[in-house]
């Protein structure tokens, strides 16, 4: 079971940020390796620690306020004000229809679907990018934040992915693709740690030492990737259009239809 984690590890790492979903890669995953039930459930949601860490370690500057340095840690408080606004959404929606979400929706087809559907969205978005008005998280509005965390409520459909439901609602009301990026990243934070948390809860906190050990190699393993590919995402958006992930979405979903 440990290598299992290693591997699902590095799938949590690779596509947490990338606009790919790493819900619907670890689906399809789990259905190759044979890792499924409870436990499996559990352990999809609790890596995503690993790649929150990342975040928070990567963004460290803008994240954390500095003694001394009161204009800075303004921005960081109406930052965090921001992200909790853009975060409400998903917290309701996602207490409310969780359960029906995970027994309908958490198998490969409809995971192939949303990854076609999401593609065409990404790429609809990105086709409006000249519409640029925000080149900065300081100029978020929060009527900006609350609208991408409506429109990040779409990843609750596995396979669309979290990453790419912000990136593609920051888009569209005029974020430029490093900061619909960098303000996924933020809003990441509470979503994923608040997922984590509720499903531990959910456990009843029942497993056994191996399975926090495996949960344990899993986390750091998405963590030691997610720090890596966020390295990567930041630099190459800043030149690249986001449509090979796109196209990436459309070919991975045709052949889940064809193969699962």
């Amino acid at each position: 079971m440990i290598i299992k984690a290693i591997i699902l590890g590095i799938i949590e790492g690779l596509t947490e940020f990338l606009p790919i979903s790493s819900t619907g890669h670890l689906i399809i995953a789990n259905k190759f390796i044979k890792f499924t039930g409870s436990f499996a459930n559990a352990f999809d949601v609790v890596i995503q620690v690993g790649a929150i860490l990342a975040v928070i370690i990567y963004f460290k500057d803008k994240l954390f306020p500095k003694l001394g340095h009161s204009k800075q840690s303004k921005k960081v408080y109406r930052l965090w004000a921001k992200v909790v606004v853009g975060f409400l959404p998903a917290m309701v929606l996602g207490l409310l229809f969780k359960d029906f979400l995970e027994e309908h929706l958490f198998y490969p087809k409809p995971v192939a679907l949303a990854l076609i559907v999401g593609a065409l969205l990404l790429l609809y978005a990105e086709s409006r990018l000249k519409r640029v008005r925000v080149y900065n998280t300081d100029e978020i509005s929060y009527k900006d934040a609350f609208v991408i965390g409506l429109i990040q409520c779409l990843a609750m459909w596995p396979g669309m992915s979290r990453s790419a439901s912000t990136i593609i609602g920051g888009l569209l009301i005029g974020l430029s693709r490093e900061v619909a990026a960098e303000f996924s990243f933020f809003l990441a934070i509470p979503t994923l740690i608040g997922a984590a948390v509720l499903m531990v809860v959910k456990g009843g906190l029942a497993f056994s030492l191996y399975q926090w050990i495996v949960m344990l190699v899993g986390t750091v393993v998405s963590f030691i990737v997610a720090y890596i590919v966020i390295a990567f995402f930041m630099s190459y958006i800043k030149k690249r259009k986001l449509a090979p992930f796109a196209y990436y979405r459309i070919i991975l979903g045709i052949i889940v239809l064809l193969f699962i």
